[in-house]
């Protein structure tokens, strides 16, 4: 795991510091057989679901997500640090190219997101691939494997001497979009992932798009829902298996 807040807060800002590829109109996926769906009705849940970071609930038909581990607290009295992170709640839908489209608001969050994640694969901290991030003001495309998440990327993080250095290694790995959401409203998010690349609608409207290397990863073992802040829900999800989308 990683202290989430401060790197998707550097990620975002790299991103706005340059301009943003231009989002295809049409999709960029072909939607193939569902994978998976959940409305998160009813008292039994699908046993694909799975703790990552706490804290996640079903709560009246939906998947609410609440940050606790909200500050870093240092190891003291026998404890071990606790460091600052998103709460997180995994799906094990292995996936190469997909469609993720599930309902998703704001209830005092900060930021929600959809990542991909391949615990195997050792070449990026923690598995890490590439995720959507969808704040009230903006959508945050960001290719993990090849970029914030490399391994040598991610330690040159520590290093205050490396960021400019950094800073090159990571042109082109995010992407950030203005958006204008509101708090307490359901929006329909979608994001498509095909070869190297990922697009996002809101509610059918074009809203992020990138073209990385690292998101072409094929083993695609995971998808985790990510939720900054208090509070952020789900649902009605649903994960397609895709092809690119025919011309």
């Amino acid at each position: 795991m990683r202290p989430l807040f401060a790197l998707t807060l550097l990620a975002t800002a790299t991103a706005f510091a340059a301009e943003p590829p231009p989002i295809p109109a049409k999709s960029i996926a072909q939607k193939k057989e569902l994978l998976f769906a959940d409305d998160f009705e009813g008292a039994e849940h699908d046993k694909r679901w799975h703790r990552v970071v706490d804290t996640f609930t079903f709560e009246k038909g939906t998947l609410k997500g609440t940050q606790t581990r909200d500050k870093n607290i240092p190891a003291a009295d026998g404890k071990p640090a606790v460091t600052a992170h998103a709460a997180v709640y995994g799906l094990e839908v292995p996936t190469k190219d997909s469609v993720v489209e599930v309902k998703i608001k704001f209830e005092g969050a900060t930021m929600i997101d959809v990542e991909f994640d391949d615990r195997k694969y050792t070449g990026a901290h923690y598995g890490h691939l590439c995720r959507a991030q969808v704040r009230l003001n903006g959508v945050t495309m960001i290719d993990e494997r090849d970029g914030t998440m490399r391994n040598d990327i991610y330690e040159m993080n520590k290093d205050p001497n490396k960021k400019a250095e950094r800073a090159k290694l990571l042109v082109g790995r995010t992407a950030t979009y203005p958006a204008k959401l509101e708090a307490g409203k359901w929006y329909n998010l979608v994001v498509e992932t095909v070869g190297d690349e990922m697009r996002v609608t809101i509610d059918g409207k074009p809203a992020g798009y990138l073209k990385s290397s690292g998101i072409a990863h094929a083993t695609k073992s995971k998808i985790e829902l990510g939720v900054a802040g208090k509070d952020g829900f789900f649902d009605d999800i649903k994960v397609w298996n895709a092809e690119p989308a025919k011309p």
